[in-house]
């Protein structure tokens, strides 16, 4: 698999020297290829958004697949045929304005590379889907800890045995994103994210991972691997992974999306697409 970089004209920076950036600060670091790591925890109180590219042919039944999967699959932005600009929650490039990138051709991945301008072709359309990471400072607001970022990792992500609405061509099973939390903080939980329906919601599972075909051993996308604690409850949230593992599974030709964990990061702060 090739790895592609973007052409560097200043050194690489560290994460620390991300935080407190906005995000069209961000994004000009990541465009000149300065930062190609993950997004979690950069421009804390802006939205993120997960990215899936796809072929104009297919593009309305995808669309028609979100409408119907709102909670793994609820769309922020979707781009003209043939356009990668998107204009409403950001004025950005989808080509360019990622940390990484995955690309697949026939069901197989064959590149992550951090600049995707190379791949673009007139028939694409891009989506911008809502991402979990969006409610994390909410829950930190709440004193609701969040074990991946404590120990720097990426949230972990599983596929599960539950079925989506099927649409057109896209059918396939849902994937969450699981979040260990303090069994006296469940109520809470729900509460705080049951807000951002925009950036998935309420949960849609709590508590025995085996009920929905999970392993918590068994993560998917290279995501961590958390150890409960006594008092942890593994809770899940819908996983903007999902049109990955569809659009796998539906066996598209062509796809480009975001390489889990490196998130396009919208100019919306998560409170203003926040439910009243």
């Amino acid at each position: 698999m090739t790895i592609v970089t973007k052409v560097q004209q200043q050194p690489e920076v560290s994460k620390a020297e991300l935080e407190g950036l906005h995000p069209r600060e961000l994004r000009k670091i990541v465009r000149e290829g300065r930062w190609t790591g993950g997004t979690e925890g950069l421009a804390r109180g802006y939205a993120q958004a997960n990215l899936i590219i796809l072929p104009k042919e297919v593009a309305l039944d995808f669309l028609i697949f979100c409408q119907r999967n709102p909670k793994p699959c609820p769309i922020v932005e979707i781009t003209d045929p043939g356009s990668p600009m998107i204009t409403q929650v950001a004025n950005a490039d989808l080509r360019t304005d990622l940390p990484r990138y995955s690309v697949y051709k026939e069901g197989k991945l064959v590149d992550q590379p951090s600049d995707i301008t190379s791949y673009w072709r007139d028939d694409l359309v891009g989506f911008l889907i809502g991402c979990s990471y969006s409610f994390e400072e909410a829950l930190l607001n709440a004193g609701i800890p969040l074990r991946h970022q404590e120990e720097n990792k990426i949230v972990s992500v599983y596929t599960t045995n539950v079925p989506c609405v099927p649409a057109g061509r896209f059918a396939g099973p849902m994937v969450v994103s699981m979040r260990p939390v303090k069994r006296d903080q469940l109520v809470r939980a729900v509460q705080v994210t049951s807000r951002f329906p925009a950036t998935h919601g309420a949960p849609v599972h709590i508590g025995d991972p085996s009920l929905i075909g999970v392993d918590l051993e068994k993560t998917d996308f290279d995501t961590g691997v958390f150890e409960l604690a006594e008092d942890d409850v593994p809770v899940f949230w819908g996983c903007g992974g999902t049109p990955q593992a569809v659009a796998l599974a539906s066996k598209i030709d062509f796809m480009i999306t975001h390489k889990v964990g490196h998130l396009f990061v919208t100019d919306k702060l998560s409170e203003a697409i926040a439910a009243i």
